[in-house]
């Protein structure tokens, strides 16, 4: 594996020069289609990917950092879609294991007779797993139940159940796989818009990139053009086909995150069913808790979608009624929210109801567009996406090798600075940093664990080109405390400054803009 340098100039000067078309051309840079750029660079395809914005700046980023087979879709029987979850899970621990940890999960039982209901649910849930399989799960008396999660309300408390699942750090494993891109002879770039496609006898064959930075534009030839880009998938496919229908139905899913007094020990909560049918996460997450989610309807398409108050209080709500002390708004360190690309099917109404089945459509020119799914089922995602673009362009069949590919990252020894842990390999070379520049040592904010270092290695080896992208991607402080966050952004403009060659008008620019962001994760 390479050193995983993901370097935008030398991008962008190999667009500026002659060079033969790509094989592969990915429009999108979250998890689908890092993951379908991972596997085409490393079957030995020519492959770039282009992001209008930042890796993981949408759904990709805004997840509740669970890798699992999904307990959810077991209990509407689509058993195919939990078993590839489990599988996925699997191969994610072995491929990122500094990313993918395991966690216990606690479903509190208050009616008796929903006891056996969900203790053989999650028997199966095990069976389904195989040698997968994290740890068995059990029931749990009441006592134990209280021992493993003291905050939880005791009232009517009747038993637990007990399970295991997977967490992860969405951002950090989508910057990861776009070093990885690299490290397997592929190239990425960021804030790269499409603004049309290029065809070539009525088939596609590239796309006009425009840089969202400089300002440049290029054409960019490929064999065959990829569409993974989520929620914005049918504007890309109206490039293609103006009179294309929508094929995308946008689920919003809101997120709460609160201190770690809430859900003290090493124990989330899954809540079955809440009253709108949906399960509710509260999940231990970098010091905090992670809470949630929604699932809305919307028609608005955003890149910085917004935590309905609606939404807001109906986390809180059902929080409360599992927990000893209420969370109230005033308690909220950040919210967020993220849009589910889901595929628009018959008869489908509540959004809750549709499937997470991705979605493959090659339309008459050749564009390969592939939508749905979620992040645990990436990886599976971009296999059969490739493969299926190989038959679009008539390549000879190569074998997908991504369920043994390390994740760039990936080391077997666990880091013992917890702050330094989610970079794996990468963590000694931070560490050098701050031990050579005791200044860089220092934390960007009072109130965060992230230091200076972390975001001069964002800006060198990340691809990090605004305070947005380090402080709500490279270091996860925007969702984890928004406040602290935006009072951190003049200081991590000036270290960006620095190592850009930018000036005074930059950094205030910078700072106000990511202001403006972080606002929007602010409850009021």
């Amino acid at each position: 594996m390479g050193e995983g340098r993901i370097k935008r100039e030398d991008v962008l000067n190999a667009l500026g020069g002659a060079q033969p078309p790509y094989d592969f051309l990915v429009i999108g840079g979250g998890a689908t289609g890092l993951g379908v750029a991972v596997d085409a660079a490393s079957r030995g395809y020519r492959t770039l990917l282009v992001e209008q914005h930042d890796f993981a700046k949408g759904t990709s980023s805004r997840s509740t950092k669970l890798i699992h087979g999904g307990v959810r879709y077991l209990k509407q029987g689509n058993i195919s879609l939990v078993l590839g979850a489990l599988k996925e899970r699997g191969l994610l621990r072995q491929n990122a294991p500094h990313l993918v940890h395991v966690r216990p999960f606690v479903v509190p039982i208050y009616r008796w007779w929903d006891g056996p209901f969900y203790g053989l649910g999650m028997k199966l849930y095990d069976r389904l797993a195989g040698e997968q399989g994290l740890s068995p799960s059990k029931v749990l008396t009441k006592a134990e139940t209280l021992e493993r999660i003291p905050s939880i309300e005791p009232t009517g408390l009747q038993r637990g159940v007990l399970y295991y699942d997977g967490q992860f750090d969405d951002a950090r494993l989508a910057v990861n796989l776009a070093q990885t891109i690299f490290d397997v002879g592929g190239s990425a770039v960021n804030y790269m818009r499409v603004t049309g496609l290029l065809k070539k006898n009525g088939r596609a064959a590239g796309a006009v990139v425009q840089d969202c930075e400089g300002g440049g534009e290029y054409e960019v030839r490929a064999r065959v053009v990829v569409n993974a880009t989520g929620v914005f998938s049918d504007g890309v496919r109206r490039m293609d086909e103006p009179g294309a229908p929508d094929i995308i139905l946008a689920s919003q899913g809101a997120h709460v995150v609160v201190s770690k007094e809430f859900l003290p020990g090493e124990s989330a909560i899954m809540v079955p069913r809440t009253s709108d049918g949906r399960v509710l996460f509260a999940v231990p997450w970098r010091g905090h808790v992670v809470v949630g989610t929604t699932d809305i309807p919307v028609t608005d398409i955003s890149l910085e979608p917004k935590p309905m108050d609606e939404e807001i209080g109906f986390i809180l709500t059902n929080a409360a009624r599992y927990l000893r002390r209420r969370p109230e708004r005033s308690d909220v360190r950040s919210a967020f929210a993220g849009l589910r690309p889901l595929v628009k099917a018959g008869g489908a109404r509540e959004t809750a109801a549709m499937s997470r089945d991705h979605t493959i459509l090659v339309s008459e020119s050749g564009l390969v567009t592939i939508t749905g799914g979620k992040w645990t089922t990436y990886r599976k995602m971009a296999e059969d996406a490739v493969n299926r673009a190989e038959d679009v362009a008539g390549f000879d069949k190569r074998p997908c090798k991504t369920a043994a590919l390390r994740i760039h990252g990936w080391t077997a020894q666990a880091q013992e600075d917890a702050r330094l842990a989610p970079y794996g390999a990468d963590a000694a070379a931070i560490a050098r940093l701050e031990a050579d520049d005791p200044g860089l040592a220092e934390p960007i904010h009072p109130a965060l664990s992230s230091t200076k270092a972390q975001a001069v290695w964002a800006v060198r080896e990340e691809m990090a080109r605004t305070v947005e992208d380090v402080l709500a991607r490279r270091v996860r402080d925007l969702f984890l405390d928004a406040r602290a966050a935006r009072e951190a952004g003049p200081a991590v403009a000036a270290i960006m400054a620095a190592e850009l060659g930018k000036n005074a008008a930059w950094r205030r620019e910078s700072a106000e803009a990511f202001a403006a962001v972080a606002a929007r994760h602010m409850v009021m």
